[in-house]
């Protein structure tokens, strides 16, 4: 037993390496020494990334560029010879965290607004009707569950029921700041909360602002990588 635990260590102290086909083997059990992968670089901007691949920094000149969502992106090199690819550069967009579904104060929903979303005129329109509410019952109108009207300010001294908008479309920060954020319909929904009237967004486009954000990644490198498109030496995938 002894003499076949020296033998063994002997032979793992006489062990080589030698290449076939291009990979490199290592005798004994004759395995597979494969290639080492590069650690990625992570990003949180569309710009970044596109700089990296242009710059062919380390060398790299040819890369796939995988659209894995509307929050990450990656920068992918060719197949080695293990069947594996490098990620050179990871793109996480950074995003704020928007309570979808949860009924906010209007002091919160209002910070929320402008905060979150782009302006546009239905931002405007909500911000008019939350910034001027006042503290009473938020009251439902008609039957079809849709509709709301809530007691709320129209002019210097004077309050009237005002009907609350609905469907809203509105673009919240939910791709990569180097875009333009597409915009959705929202379910905009009041009611009576522990301290006043309170408001929450509900998505109802099923997530097809995921495809929209995508074509929008999509243009946005095309435009950006046209020559090395050209060139053949990137491709998109999405």
């Amino acid at each position: 037993m002894i003499r076949e635990a020296i033998e063994y260590i002997v032979r793992l102290g006489n062990r080589e390496t030698f290449t076939e086909n291009g990979q490199t083997y290592v005798t004994g059990d004759v395995r597979l020494l494969k290639e080492p992968l590069p650690a990625e670089i992570k990003v949180s901007t569309l710009s970044a990334l596109v700089k990296y691949a242009k710059s062919v920094f380390d060398g790299e000149e040819k890369f796939l560029i995988h659209i894995v969502s509307p929050t990450k992106v990656r920068l992918l090199s060719s197949l080695n010879l293990d069947a594996e690819r490098s990620t050179w550069v990871e793109s996480n967009a950074l995003l704020p965290d928007i309570p979808y579904g949860r009924y906010l104060d209007m002091e919160e929903f209002n910070i929320l607004l402008q905060s979150a979303f782009l302006d546009n005129d239905t931002r405007k329109i909500l911000l008019k009707v939350v910034g001027n509410v006042k503290d009473e019952d938020v009251k439902n109108y008609g039957d079809d569950g849709v509709s709301q009207t809530v007691t709320a300010k129209t002019g210097v001294a004077q309050v009237a029921d005002v009907v609350v908008p609905n469907p809203v479309e509105l673009a919240p920060f939910r791709t990569f700041v180097d875009l333009d954020q597409p915009e959705s319909d929202f379910v905009f929904r009041m009611r009576k909360g522990p301290s006043g009237p309170a408001g929450a967004l509900f998505e109802v486009d099923g997530g097809m602002w995921r495809l929209d954000a995508i074509a929008l990644i999509r243009n946005y490198l095309s435009e950006n990588l046209a020559e090395e498109i050209e060139a053949g030496n990137i491709h998109i995938l999405s």
